[in-house]
């Protein structure tokens, strides 16, 4: 799934980074050492908190606030994050999971003539699905 939340960007006191969260994702913040830094990790924060809620409690996913209605400090940054679970899903599990399939003979046998990686064509068809 794609989503595009805001993200709260507040400077450190002491000029040492940001901290961030992501007001529609309760419990979802982080600090990072500069602005580039913080987008990457609130980002990651995110795609977490996502993840989880996906498998878990999808009832939580709130939609995205719009940015005129989100309160936040006058020094704060608000900008938008872009967060797709599959994609991220995909970078931290890459474990291998066997699962047997059943297909007509024929097509096996010509699938395999013909040099075709069923695993692969089952993935991306998976993919396309799940997008």
């Amino acid at each position: 799934m794609k989503y595009i939340y805001t993200a709260i960007l507040i400077p450190e006191e002491d000029g040492s980074g940001f901290f961030a969260r992501v007001p529609d994702l309760p419990g979802c913040i982080t600090t990072g050492k500069d602005f580039s830094d913080t987008i990457d990790m609130i980002t990651d924060a995110a795609s977490i908190w996502l993840v989880d809620a996906e498998e878990d409690h999808p009832e939580d996913i709130a939609p995205p606030t719009q940015q005129c209605n989100i309160e936040h400090p006058d020094n704060a940054v608000l900008t938008l994050i872009q967060i797709d679970t599959l994609a991220y899903r995909a970078a931290i599990d890459t474990r291998a999971v066997r699962k047997n399939v059943s297909l007509p003979a024929w097509m096996a046998n010509l699938a395999d003539k013909r040099g075709i990686n069923c695993s692969q064509v089952l993935q991306e068809g998976l993919m396309q699905k799940l997008a």
